[in-house]
């Protein structure tokens, strides 16, 4: 099992930390190569289904993903996000949190202004050995951290 977990703070507001990482589409802006695609109408919430199409010439896979959580943050309560990985290439899951940074934030982050986000996967690669986990967790950790970073960004800037 590949797990792995980025731990980020930021000074925007939760709310528009969540609506920064859980815009679908703009996971594509930091994921190179993929293009994503929303298969049910929004709002997004639990049931919203996406698929994330990965290629390189002829070579391509999907990392098809069903919401399978969706509680966004609300006064002092974190939001959470639960993705299921159902694609014949990929599977496991993702989490992500967003919440308050001061007292009421999780254990291990220290207090102080802005919002915390955690993301939490479990990401497998059918036909990897199980051998390869730590590596597939390091570039899993690469990959995400980065997205993360394209997604906090300002899009309009």
């Amino acid at each position: 099992m590949a797990l792995f977990r980025i731990d980020r703070r930021t000074p925007l507001a939760p709310a528009e930390a969540w609506r920064r990482l859980t815009d679908w589409e703009r996971h594509a802006q930091g994921v190179p190569l993929t293009r994503i695609t929303v298969e049910t109408p929004p709002p997004s919430g639990r049931g919203t289904v996406f698929v994330a199409r990965t290629r390189l010439g002829p070579l391509g896979f999907d990392d098809r993903m069903e919401i399978t959580r969706w509680e966004p943050p609300a006064g002092a309560a974190p939001g959470v996000c639960r993705l299921e990985k159902r694609g014949r290439v990929i599977t496991g899951w993702a989490e992500i949190e967003v919440g308050t940074a001061g007292e009421g934030g999780p254990p291990g982050h220290a207090p102080g202004a802005g919002t915390y986000l955690i993301w939490r996967e479990d990401l497998r690669v059918r036909g990897l050995p199980r051998a390869l986990d730590a590596l597939t967790a390091r570039a899993g950790r690469l990959l995400f951290g980065h997205a993360m970073s394209v997604l906090l960004k300002d899009p309009e800037r």
